[in-house]
């Protein structure tokens, strides 16, 4: 094959060398719009894993980069004078220009012409010359740009200003700062990339950045090339405890927002997508050249095995699509992570590290267990001592919690996730069984899923006559009988529309229902997730009396309600709120703080707690988090996540402290409950399915 490549970076570059030494009768080319020595950025991480993948491809360009790696294990967390040191994680980093020079000897040594100073301007005369056209133009990627219609690109620019800077300050791990600014919080990702020299990026929320003086100092301009030297002034000066002395440099150093591109295909004909031409993924979760090199490996691979160029293309999609994709979910988590910062600056300095460390929802609890046995053994020693409860090692889900007045013996919930029928709205056995089988195996709180408090239009148990609340009560005896666990009750109108109900009327209902479940619940929950009355109320876009009303005005039958219930309830008894955001606000994350202000309107009316339903892990971690850092930071608000939790998730989401308790999704019968007896393997046992 005529093989042209646009873009002499590491994925170009790498992609040459690779599918030279495959199939050395290919004619291959490298068109590299700069100079052999210009180059942008400074280190380049790769994880021992990535190592030895390129090594198992190449040994020679190991070989040669070998004596020039910067090697770590650990990763510090700096924050408010405190060092969290996790270990365990095996990195490496090698300075860019280092990496290019030596692809750039490796491709000489091929027979591989690299032509640089040649910017290629007419892609269609390339295309129509060669049988492949590689595009590792970058980000940017001018030949992505030129094949739009085809490649169907989006780009979600990122909240954060960074600027990417050089350092002769000696690291010997990958190191987060923390340093607070009028602003807010500004983050240094340092790590080094040399024996003597470093990578530090500095990321700042608008606010922060605005406040810092930043904004001013980049409206200088300055020569192109050049770079922001009054931004890396006043970054010395922010910085200067850290740096202790050591040089700040740049490198065209600006300040950015980091663009995320998503392409709905990589290949148009005989033209194809690597790197971050392709996809992008944010710095905070690892390297875009090492997903380049990733591609070029796997497109290299496919020219060699499938029978004809659309074939190996189509191949080498199918291979890396998947994969990129999940890095991307992780990387956009991170990312947003640290584009809330704030939110989590309240938090102790140890569970702020573990919260940083597992942001990207990729490193968990069991894995950072298995790297750095120490440090998750202070963890919980910590988080014992906040609990009050527990042994001093024991891991966080079977920690005591305090809900309300409440004391639950650990963070694992119990609920349904269908409605078992109900003859007249009586429980039976299936109801005993699971909720009692649920506490017998360990959880600490038991919830009975959707009751009725009126007999429209449902088959599900409910709570509306005598008999029902008898039938509830052998539940309820059950339960406290033979567990610890405490049990709760969801209360909600489940019949046709009934928007034209009037409110007394309702919230008559609902008051005695709660009288009845009175006689032995521990809990009541105001079900707005999946009520047919009042989860419309809260929906911006729900027809109804909640389209084109205010907050407060759709919160307003909601909250009449609650109180009807509140007024009925035993005041030592919690009453909570079940919610399903992301039924309402698909958007996700940028609508949470209208769930925030949800929460915060009925914890000022004394619910105890908030249950967010999510259909995702994504949509749950957008939403509980964002409460229970909000509205729940001061304790006297619990929040309870549900969506994808499966018994492992329990103890990250705890002790990061995106939850207080967690729903267990999808339990059965035949469920490893033992996890919650806390025994050796309780790290790595199944998923409940």
């Amino acid at each position: 094959m005529r093989i042209a490549v646009i873009g002499g970076g590491p994925g170009g570059l790498y992609f040459s060398v690779l599918a030279r030494q495959l199939c050395p009768g290919h004619e291959i080319t490298v068109w590299e719009r700069n100079a052999p020595d210009e180059t942008f950025g400074f280190g380049v991480v790769l994880s021992d894993q990535a190592l030895g993948g390129i090594e198992h491809a190449d040994p020679a360009v190991v070989s040669e980069l070998r004596p020039m790696l910067a090697r770590w294990d650990d990763i510090d967390v700096h924050y408010r004078g405190t060092t969290f040191t996790a270990g365990g994680n095996g990195f490496a980093a090698v300075n860019r220009a280092a990496l290019l020079m030596a692809l750039q000897r490796r491709c000489a040594r091929l027979g591989v012409p690299v032509r640089h100073g040649s910017a290629i301007t007419d892609v269609d005369a390339l295309a129509a010359d060669h049988d492949v056209v590689v595009a590792a133009d970058g980000a940017n990627s001018l030949v992505r740009e030129r094949y739009a219609e085809a490649f169907r690109p989006t780009v979600e620019t990122g909240k954060c200003r960074y600027i990417w800077l050089g350092t002769d300050l000696e690291l010997d791990s990958f190191t987060f700062y923390v340093v607070d600014t009028p602003g807010g919080a500004l983050q240094i990702h340092a790590y080094p990339d040399s024996r003597h020299a470093g990578t530090l990026i500095v990321e700042l929320s608008e606010n922060a950045w605005r406040a810092a003086g930043f904004a001013d100092a980049a409206a200088s301009p300055s020569a192109p090339g050049e770079s922001d030297e009054r931004s890396i002034g006043i970054i010395a000066e922010l910085c200067k405890t850290i740096l202790n002395g050591s040089e700040l440099y740049g490198n065209n150093s600006r300040w950015l927002r980091f663009p995320t591109v998503w392409c709905e295909t990589w290949r148009h004909r005989n033209v194809v997508l690597i790197g971050d031409a392709a996809h992008t993924a944010h710095f905070s979760i690892g390297s875009g050249t090492k997903l380049a090199m990733d591609d070029a490996s796997a497109l290299a691979r496919s020219l060699q095995e499938q029978p004809g160029a659309a074939a190996a293309l189509a191949a080498y999609e199918a291979e890396r699509r998947p994969a990129v994709r999940s890095l991307q979910r992780a990387a956009r988590a991170s990312r947003e992570w640290f584009e809330n910062v704030d939110r989590y600056t309240h938090q102790d300095p140890q569970q702020f590290a573990v919260n940083l460390l597992t942001r990207s929802r990729r490193v968990s609890y069991a894995s950072l267990r298995r790297r750095d046995p120490g440090f998750v053994a202070r963890a919980e020693r910590w988080f014992a001592g906040t609990a009050g409860g527990g042994g001093r090692e024991t891991p966080p889900m079977l920690q005591p919690f305090t809900l309300g007045r409440l004391d639950v013996v650990n963070r694992v919930v119990v609920c349904p996730d269908e409605v078992f029928p109900a003859r007249d709205g009586v429980p039976g056995d299936l109801h005993l069984v699971y909720l009692g089988g649920a506490a017998l195996a360990g959880a600490g709180l038991v919830l009975t899923g959707p009751v009725a408090v009126s007999p429209a239009g449902t088959d599900g148990p409910g709570l509306h006559t005598g008999e029902q609340a008898a039938g509830w009560r052998r539940v309820v005896d059950f339960v406290h009988a033979h567990s610890p666990a405490k049990i709760g009750a969801q209360l909600g109108h489940y019949g046709p529309d009934g928007s034209a109900e009037p409110l007394g009327a309702l919230q008559r209902a609902f008051a005695a229902a709660a009288r009845r479940a009175a006689a032995g619940f521990d809990l009541l929950e105001l079900d707005c997730a999946h009520d047919r009355l009042l989860a419309p109320c809260l929906s911006p876009s729900a027809a109804g009396r909640g389209r084109g009303a205010s907050l407060r005005e759709r919160l307003r039958r909601p909250l009449a309600v609650f109180g009807a219930i509140r007024a009925e309830w035993p005041a030592e008894r919690p009453v909570g709120l079940r919610i399903a955001p992301a039924r309402w606000f698909p958007a996700g994350a940028d609508d949470a703080d209208a769930v925030a202000e949800i929460a915060n309107e009925f914890a000022a009316h004394g619910a105890a707690s908030v249950h967010v339903v999510a259909g995702t892990r994504d949509d749950r971690d957008a939403y509980a988090d964002r409460i229970r850092n909000q509205v729940g930071r001061k304790g006297e608000f619990a929040v309870i996540a549900a969506g994808s939790v499966a018994a492992a998730d329990v103890d990250t989401i705890v002790l990061a402290g995106r939850a207080d308790l967690c729903v267990v999704d999808r339990p059965t019968v035949n469920s490893p409950w033992h996890s919650l007896r806390g025994t050796p393997d309780r790290a790595t046992s199944k998923e409940w399915s």
